[in-house]
């Protein structure tokens, strides 16, 4: 009997452990951006891809693992990528935005990334960071842990499953069109399953994502929202999922049977296949869009399946949308209601060997507004923004504008003359109610530069982001560059900095890199300020960032070697 169990807890160890090598290793890749034609919906497009593959290879390393990945530019176009959720301790130079923290790769060169990872492990993604490339520039980045995993559950397989928007033309001509005309963009005109619409779309019966399985086994579905501008619900038919790890970092474990997922988020779940297969086997996976946009959106629903092994055939039905292709758990789009409980469920594992580091003090508190503008046309333009004007963005009335050479690169030289700002203003500089219904009717204008929090290294920093109702009320996913932070509160309204931290979680609030702002409300991140560089932070929606809703953190060096920076690489890419 003793010696049976024994064999079982082996079992477990052996199963859940990942194999790998006792010490860290270098591990090198090569990514070649360039052309390919892709064929969706009968439509076939050039877009870029990475090697060839849309969605882009998934890079694996393990925790520790030093990373060399050399990209070569041969695409028509400059180009950057950004390695979404890595911390990039000390090596600002290999984070990706373009103008940010490097000049781009420009067509026919080359550049390194270099960086290691420390301290992390679970479920990341890599994508482009200049203009709209991401929209087919993207694939998973998995750490593997060096430990076992901290649920007792045997892992059949672990699935990426990357959720992403398909456009019929090039996605570069909608942010031209913008730029051209302060428009808004055009919709997607299809969600994907790891590159492929489903069967509810025309002429996708063969472009329908089928993953197999066998029955009485556990899978892990690593979740990632590419998504350009759409936060989704995600669903499995008669399946529910446990939820351990958001954005690279155990979670309290909790079953539910959908997810809400923003742009830039990961959530990684376990599946049990506890399922009688039926005739056919099969069980829908759908995702459709969360839906709290003013602008035009896609409403459609994208959906894959899961096919017990050993099952009958699937007989997909005509390209015409059925309410029985789609399950009930799949929330409705406006289901706000679903997406909060979602989200407060979400806490940090909080255990000794993977505490929860958030700080209980703080050293400064920066309260910014996000918001949507209405710009005046220019003189002598037409505009086809709302009432004649430009859509635009803004932090604190501050709608970003990058420069012409790499903030990072300005701030290691130490150049006063680059027209970058140090100076990012800590309120909004108008007290009023932000997410009330007369907010439109002033307001609207905002500043354009290029202004940036500049904080001490080590400093316990607190950023409030609240949501207005300029425009409209939305749910805003916002993605810190370099550092996790910790969301210890949340609310609806206006945040009072007199009353709401005192309903503050400094035990076990959720740690992530990018956090869905509510609609009509705010959220408070803690975040410790140690890594040295200049950080973006901006909206994950892609057309808000092109309008500028975005601004930079500058962690300046600390007094240690271990506080700097490391020196700026050979290759490193100029203006």
């Amino acid at each position: 009997m003793e010696s049976s169990l024994i064999l079982g807890v082996l079992l477990v160890l052996f199963i859940t452990l990942p194999t790998s090598s006792c010490s860290p290793k270098t591990r090198r890749f090569e990514f070649n951006v360039e052309w390919k034609n892709v064929t969706r919906l009968c439509n076939t497009v050039r877009v870029l891809t990475v090697n060839g593959e849309y969605p882009g290879p998934t890079i694996t390393v393990y925790e520790g693992d030093n990373v060399q990945i050399k990209v070569n530019n041969r695409g028509p176009d400059n180009t950057t990528i950004h390695w979404h959720g890595v911390k990039q301790l000390r090596t600002g130079w290999a984070d990706g935005p373009a103008y940010v923290t490097q000049c781009p790769i420009t067509q026919g060169n080359s550049y390194t990334y270099k960086f290691t990872v420390t301290a992390q492990r679970g479920t990341l993604w890599w994508h482009a960071h200049y203009s709209w490339q991401r929209a087919t520039v993207h694939g998973a980045f998995i750490i593997k842990p060096r430990k076992p995993y901290p649920f007792p559950a045997r892992i059949r397989e672990e699935i990426p499953i990357i959720l992403g928007e398909w456009w019929n033309g090039p996605v570069q001509a909608i942010e031209d069109y913008m730029k051209l005309t302060g428009d808004g963009p055009n919709s997607s005109n299809a969600y994907t399953f790891n590159g492929l619409p489903g069967s509810l779309y025309p002429c996708s019966n063969k472009d329908t994502f089928v993953q197999k399985v066998e029955g009485g086994q556990t899978y892990m579905l690593r979740i990632i929202n590419a998504a350009l501008n759409q936060e989704l619900f995600f669903t499995v038919e008669n399946h529910t999922m446990t939820v351990v790890e958001v954005d690279a970092t155990y979670t309290k474990p909790f079953t539910t049977t959908a997810i809400m997922i923003t742009p830039g988020q990961t959530t990684t779940v376990l599946l049990a296949t506890d399922q009688k297969p039926g005739s056919t086997g099969m069980f829908v996976m759908a995702a459709r869009p969360y839906l709290t946009s003013l602008f035009p959106f896609d409403n459609s629903t994208s959906i894959g399946f899961l096919k017990y092994k050993a099952s009958g055939t699937l007989k997909l039905k005509p390209q015409t949308p059925s309410l029985g292709y789609i399950p009930s758990s799949l929330p409705k789009m406006e289901d706000t209601v679903f997406a909060t409980k979602f989200t407060d469920n979400l806490r940090s594992l909080g255990t000794t060997e993977y505490p929860c580091n958030v700080p209980k003090q703080i050293d400064k508190r920066v309260i910014t507004t996000i918001s949507l503008n209405l710009q005046d046309c220019p003189k002598n333009k037409t505009c086809k923004g709302l009432y004649g004007k430009i859509f635009s963005a803004s932090m604190n009335n501050i709608s970003f504008v990058r420069p012409k050479m790499s903030i990072l690169e300005c701030h290691y030289k130490n150049l006063s003359n680059s027209g970058i700002d140090n100076n990012f203003p800590e309120k909004p500089p108008n007290a009023f109610d932000y997410t009330g219904v007369d907010a439109l009717s002033e307001n609207m204008n905002s500043e354009f530069g290029t202004k940036i929090l500049a904080v001490p290294y080590g400093t316990k920093l607190e950023i409030v982001l609240q949501d207005t109702g300029f425009m409209n009320l939305e749910n805003h996913p916002i993605h810190i560059h370099g550092h996790n932070f910790y969301i210890v509160g949340t609310g609806l309204g206006n945040f009072n900095p007199a009353k709401d931290p005192a309903n503050y979680n400094l035990v076990d609030p959720p740690e992530r890199n990018t956090v869905g702002v509510p609609m009509g409300g705010w959220a408070a991140l803690r975040i410790n300020a140690d890594n040295p560089g200049v950080w973006f932070i901006h909206c994950h929606l892609e057309e808000h960032t092109s309008w500028g809703l975005a601004m930079g953190l500058m962690v300046k060096s600390g007094s240690k070697p271990s506080q700097c920076m490391l020196p700026l690489p050979d290759d490193f890419p100029s203006c």
